[in-house]
């Protein structure tokens, strides 16, 4: 067995290479990258996965969901353009990796997923890691958090045709929403969307392929 402070010098070498790898990806706000040098992504993966945490690859969860790959997490919290003053809707929980990351970015980050027991793991993890300001609820995502909102930004990492005007409508005026729309058997198109007086913007920045969003809370799981 390897000494403790051997294991914790491998997981530290592991992690710094690990952002050595987003940088030259060309992620290069200094915020988003601390933020993820800060979430320790082995506690969100399957013990059996381990030895993958830091690959740029994605991973399977519970309840047939999916852990993004690290480069498209840094591109997606980098497109949403948080800020320490921000509240936060994200809508998917899943592992609980993404919202972690938001944690250290915004001020309040709230995370709605249909999975009881994605949920209650999560929240278990957010406490592991003292992240007061995180906190996840069962929930159908296509509605958001009506009783939560109104959100500064709101970021969705499920698919849909297009974003649900639920979400628009808890959205603050110059919020920012990033998600993938598109059919869930194709790649999806990433967007950027802003929300403003006189329209809304709406700009496609990466291609991407997800799960996609499904109405209610599961009745199991």
């Amino acid at each position: 067995m390897e000494p403790e402070g051997a294991v914790v010098d491998g997981e530290k070498a592991e992690r710094m290479g690990f952002i050595l790898g987003l940088r030259q990806r060309g992620l290069r706000d200094v915020a988003v990258l601390r933020a993820l040098e800060l979430v320790p992504r082995p506690l969100f993966v399957d013990p059996a996965l381990r030895r993958h945490a830091y690959d740029d690859v994605a991973l399977p969860i519970a309840c047939g969901q999916t852990m993004s790959q690290p480069s498209l997490v840094a591109a997606m919290t980098e497109a949403l353009g948080v800020t320490a003053d921000h509240t936060v809707l994200e809508v998917g929980t899943g592992s609980g990796y993404q919202a972690a990351v938001l944690g250290h970015l915004a001020a309040r980050v709230v995370t709605v997923d249909r999975y009881r027991s994605l949920v209650a793991e999560a929240q278990t993890r957010f406490e592991v890691l003292g992240l007061k300001n995180v906190t996840a609820y069962v929930g159908d995502g296509m509605l958001g958090m009506p009783a939560r909102a109104p959100f500064d930004r709101i970021m969705v990492t499920a698919s849909a045709p297009d974003i649900p005007m639920a979400l628009v409508d808890q959205l603050k005026l110059g919020g920012v929403i990033v998600m993938p729309v598109g059919a869930p058997d194709e790649p999806q198109s990433l967007v950027r969307y802003v929300k403003e007086q006189a329209g809304r913007t709406r700009t496609e920045f990466m291609k991407a392929r997800f799960v996609p969003l499904v109405p209610g809370a599961a009745a199991t799981l």
